[in-house]
């Protein structure tokens, strides 16, 4: 499949700036100073804004698809834990108009282009059921950047991720078409041992990929499994 290019022209790599740094302000916390600085100096925040993309976690899905080709014309897309909408914008301009994206999150999310928004919790049976009705059958992709607030106890942190993909993986086995593919963020390593090994059994690739725009402090990976072996007839009309 041919490289995608991204909206507002060029390729998915961005160019860095020279550093920026904050003078300590009253009543500005150190970590909000810290914060502050890293956006500021981070060039794929720029560059976001520069294209129109809502976030910078635009640039992951771009990387992602353009190693692993998985977003085409046509396609009927998911995207869970959608807000503000940045993989949204991705997707929506990869399936073109007789593709659907359905952008799901349990926040509002202001209206993206053609995207059908959806507010609710997708372990809700009510949110599926919509899901349904938007799609008009199937999806052929489900994605999750998903991600649990922090609580700064590693432990807790890292089962919170978990349930978040599992959650995720349980919604993708619901609704995707035969063949279809799931994209969900991991954590650093690769998945837990059942989780990988659930993937493993439902679908029939299964990689992991730390896309560049993905920052290097962070823990997070991604995983991209594609051709899923679900039964079509599962789900009653």
């Amino acid at each position: 499949m041919p490289k995608r290019k991204p909206p507002g022209g060029g390729d998915v790599s961005v160019g860095r700036d020279k550093t920026v740094k904050l003078k300590r302000g009253r009543g500005r916390k150190v970590s909000s100073r810290r914060w502050l600085e890293r956006q500021l100096n981070d060039p794929y925040v720029a560059e976001a804004k520069r294209r129109g993309y809502r976030s910078r976690a635009a640039f992951k899905l771009l990387e992602l698809d353009e190693k692993y080709g998985f977003l085409a014309k046509g396609q009927r897309v998911v995207d869970l834990g959608a807000a503000p909408g940045g993989w949204t914008q991705v997707a929506l301009d990869a399936v073109g108009p007789k593709g659907t994206v359905v952008a799901i999150d349990i926040t509002p999310i202001e209206p993206i282009g053609d995207a059908v928004i959806l507010t609710g919790d997708v372990r809700d049976a009510e949110t599926e059921d919509h899901l349904f009705h938007a799609l008009g059958g199937r999806a052929d992709i489900v994605l999750s950047d998903m991600a649990a607030s922090s609580t700064g106890h590693a432990p807790t942190d890292h089962l919170r991720i978990v349930a978040l993909i599992e959650t995720a993986l349980d919604f993708a086995e619901a609704v995707l078409a035969p063949k279809g593919v799931f994209v969900a963020k991991v954590l650093q390593g690769g998945t837990e041992r059942d989780l990988l090994a659930r993937l493993r059994q439902l679908f029939a690739k299964v990689n992991h990929a730390k896309p560049a725009s993905s920052r290097k402090e962070s823990a997070e990976m991604y995983v991209i499994a594609t051709g899923y072996r679900g039964d079509p007839d599962s789900r009653p009309e």
